[in-house]
C-alpha cells in the first residue's frame, strides 16, 4: 500500500480490505497531477492507463470501474465491463468495488460476516434519490448487519447549495433539515453531506457508520471539482481478500 493512501478506520471483518487513493505518485500532468484515475476528464489516456495499472499492481486486486451518472443503479461488480451505475457490490474475493470522486461522497459498505462488500458514489442528487439505501439493500442482509465508512468528500464550510437541494432532502426526510445552515448568501445553504448520509442511513436502520470529517475542497491531497473544474478523480475501493 502506498504510504499516503487512506485506510478506513472501521471495525470491518479481517477479510474486508479498503483504501482511498490520493493525488500523488502518478503519471498525469497538470491539472490532473498526478494520480488521476478518471478516464473521462480529458487527461492523457496513456497516463490514466498507467495510473490504473499501478493501482492494480499495488493492491493486487481487480478494480471494477463504473460509468457514474449521479443515479441510484447498483450492479454486481465486474472488472470485465464498465457499467453505467453509481454503486456496485460483490461477494467475490479479489474484485474491488471502485468509486471515483472529486467532492462527491464515496461510501464503502460491508456486512458484519464479511461475505459481501459494496461501494457507492453519492453526490447530492444520488444521495437524495436513495443511492445509499439501494447499495445497502444489495448486501442482502438486515440493516443491523451492515457497516458503512464515509470517505473524503466536500465539507460543509465549502458546500454551498440552493434552496432546491435542501428541499429535495427535507421533503422526504424532514430530519435532514439539521444538515443545512443558512449561507451568507440569501436563499442559499451550507450542506453537510456527511450528516445527510448518516441521517439517511439511520432512517434505513443503519447506525454503524464511520468516517467523515474531511473536506476535499480544502484538503489538497484530493482532487476537488469545486476547487478546479478541470481536474482528476481519486478512487475509493473495497474488496474481500483472497482466502
Amino acid at each position: 500500500m502506498k504510504h499516503d493512501w487512506l485506510i478506513p478506520d472501521w471495525p470491518a471483518p479481517a477479510n474486508v480490505r479498503a483504501c482511498v487513493t490520493t493525488r500523488a505518485g502518478g503519471a498525469s500532468q497538470a491539472p490532473f497531477d498526478s494520480f488521476n484515475l478518471g478516464a473521462h476528464v480529458q487527461d492523457d489516456a496513456q497516463a490514466v492507463a498507467s495510473n490504473r495499472r499501478q493501482l492494480t499492481d499495488t493492491l493486487q486486486v481487480q478494480p471494477a470501474w463504473l460509468s457514474q451518472v449521479h443515479g441510484v443503479n447498483v450492479v454486481q461488480a465486474d472488472p470485465a465491463r464498465v457499467d453505467e451505475a453509481d454503486a456496485s457490490w460483490t461477494a467475490m474475493s479479489g474484485v474491488a468495488c471502485t468509486i471515483m470522486t472529486a467532492d462527491c461522497l464515496p461510501a464503502l459498505f460491508c456486512d458484519r460476516a464479511g461475505t459481501r462488500v459494496a461501494a457507492a458514489h453519492a453526490g447530492w442528487r444520488g444521495l437524495a434519490a436513495g443511492v445509499l439505501e439501494a447499495t445497502a439493500d444489495s448486501l442482502a442482509v438486515a440493516p443491523g448487519e451492515i457497516l458503512v465508512w464515509l470517505g473524503p468528500a466536500i465539507g460543509q464550510p465549502s458546500f454551498e447549495v440552493g434552496g432546491e437541494v435542501r428541499e429535495a432532502f427535507v421533503s422526504s426526510h424532514p430530519q435532514t433539515a439539521a444538515a443545512f445552515i443558512p449561507s451568507i448568501n440569501a436563499g442559499r445553504f451550507m450542506a453537510d453531506i456527511y450528516a445527510l448520509a448518516r441521517l439517511r442511513l439511520a432512517a434505513h436502520g443503519i447506525d454503524a457508520v464511520y468516517g467523515g470529517g474531511l473536506d476535499t475542497y480544502t484538503d489538497t491531497r484530493f482532487f476537488s471539482y469545486r476547487r478546479s473544474a478541470r481536474t482528476g478523480r481519486f478512487a475509493s475501493l473495497v474488496w474481500l481478500a483472497n482466502a
